[in-house]
């Protein structure tokens, strides 16, 4: 089986992915990014690339898909820069992984 990838987030940040053959998704509400994240979910994505600032407005969704295997939830800065938590997501599933934080 082969997954799809999706992105979302704001025009800016994401639009350039389309170069790549993600489906890119454009959301800045709460109701807009949550609806999107369903949705691809449901339709058998296998990553979705959301950035940090729309993960904010949403984190209820985030925490329901992070102990499932597909879709991974993968946070990315947006074209305003990062706000550290897609970082710090990563060091929580190294240290979960390994026992330790080796980051």
């Amino acid at each position: 089986m082969t997954y799809k990838i999706g992105v979302v987030g704001d025009k800016d940040s994401v639009s350039p992915f389309r170069l790549f053959g993600f489906d890119v998704q454009h959301g800045t509400t709460k109701t807009e990014i949550r609806k999107t994240i369903d949705e691809m979910a449901k339709n058998e994505y296998g990553v979705i690339y959301i950035t940090e600032q729309c993960a904010n407005l949403v984190p209820e969704t985030i925490e329901r898909y992070k102990g499932q295997l597909t879709p991974a939830i993968i946070l990315i800065p947006s074209h305003q820069g990062t706000l550290g938590i897609g970082l710090e997501e990563v060091q929580n599933s190294v240290e979960k992984a390994v026992g330790q934080n080796i980051l």
